[in-house]
């Protein structure tokens, strides 16, 4: 390697989201913990507002309800201990940035679905994750 040192980075899914474009995320919250068998929580964070997590086990991938003023579906997170270089990476792929919002990415696959690039969320990251060499 001629004395360079590989760059690597590593990512794995983080979860899935539930958007939905209702005035009442509460009970669009308590429907999706019913039907699949969490708890919610919601923070009292004023800039999370717009969210609630379902209590997933902590080896398993986490859930969210979130409020938006788009159609209603479902996305998923990819959780990166390097934002850009994950960004990049799925770019090379065929990916597209589409937004930034707060500390993450949307972006869109080749054919058509969004998802998001983020920072880690779980505890086990760094054992779980793929590391990819950049």
């Amino acid at each position: 390697m001629n004395g360079e040192e590989k760059i690597m980075h590593r990512s794995r899914l983080a979860g899935f989201i539930i958007d939905c474009d209702t005035d009442d995320l509460d009970e669009a919250a308590e429907f999706w913990a019913k039907a699949l068998g969490y708890a919610k929580s919601c923070s009292d964070d004023p800039d999370e507002r717009d969210y609630a997590m379902l209590e997933t086990p902590d080896d398993e991938v986490h859930i969210e309800v979130q409020k938006v003023s788009h159609s209603s579906r479902l996305h998923l997170d990819i959780e990166t201990d390097d934002i850009e270089a994950e960004v990049g990476r799925l770019e090379k792929l065929g990916a597209k940035r589409i937004k930034k919002i707060k500390r993450w990415w949307v972006m869109e696959a080749p054919t058509g679905q969004r998802f998001c690039i983020v920072n880690p969320t779980r505890r086990d990251f760094e054992s779980k994750a793929t590391a990819w060499e950049d």
